[in-house]
């Protein structure tokens, strides 16, 4: 019974993570080039069961009477890098990658200790920077193949293959990075994502549309059923509580008192 009290309220504990994944997705439906997360869920190991005292049991030696689990939790965070809608904007700064969901626009960013580090992002929403240059809705640098892109006054237009083109010139390419795996992926913040040391890249299968942005890939209506889903979980294993707890004070007040 006690058991009881554990797995239910472990199995609180991890819906609750998952409400936090599901609300964050829902926080970030207007943000371009988001990608949405999942909980993957898993169990706890088996744990093998013990008779301590049986008169048949040999002195000393302990009886397997069966295994039992301690319900489940939260095994890892899983990310959808599926393509989200592509939107027109008719804006030259506006860009978006198509026909690839493993492939990001590279940036330059400060990580954690004020290093300036290499990510990628699916946010295509640019600016021009006090010099001139392409940085990101964050202010964060966009690299090309020759390091920071670096415009000139003027418009500019840059074709499927990621060729930034200005006065009839080329004046640099968008470096795009394009992975084997996607599931080497973490999210770093700022619509950011980094790479694990042992990610491989490929050569860019996709093509760049200028003047789009690619929308969120979270389904709304999706993610509010599955908000109702994991209430209406947490309120069973709430009940489940309520109903050993009333037991066990029946157990402890009223059936063990001494009269």
């Amino acid at each position: 019974m006690v058991r009881g009290l554990y797995t239910s309220g472990w199995s609180m504990l991890a819906l609750q993570k998952r409400m936090d994944v599901i609300t964050n997705n829902m926080a970030n439906v207007s943000t371009n080039g988001y990608k949405k997360d999942t909980t993957v869920m898993q169990g706890f190991p088996e744990l093998l069961t013990k008779i301590v005292r049986d008169q048949d049991s040999f002195p000393g030696r302990r009886r397997n009477i069966g295994t039992m689990e301690l319900g489940s939790d939260v095994g890892e965070v899983y990310t959808y890098y599926s393509q989200g809608q592509l939107t027109k904007t008719d804006n030259e700064l506006d860009m978006a990658i198509r026909d690839s969901d493993s492939a990001f626009f590279t940036v330059a960013a400060p990580d954690a200790d004020g290093n300036i580090a290499v990510y990628f992002t699916r946010d295509g929403s640019f600016a021009r920077g006090r010099d001139n240059s392409l940085v990101t809705s964050d202010g964060y640098t966009v690299l090309g193949e020759n390091g920071p892109v670096l415009l000139e006054s003027g418009p500019f237009t840059v074709d499927e293959n990621g060729y930034i083109i200005q006065d009839g010139e080329i004046i640099d390419r968008l470096l795009i990075t394009e992975f084997t795996d996607t599931t080497l992926l973490s999210k770093y913040g700022h619509n950011l994502v980094q790479a694990d040391p042992g990610a491989q890249t490929r050569a860019f299968t996709g093509t760049v549309q200028q003047g789009f942005v690619e929308t969120s890939n979270v389904n709304i209506v999706r993610e509010m059923v599955d908000m109702i889903t994991v209430m209406r979980a947490y309120e069973a294993n709430q009940k489940v509580l309520q109903a050993i707890d009333s037991t066990l004070d029946r157990a402890v007040n009223q059936v063990g008192a001494v009269r």
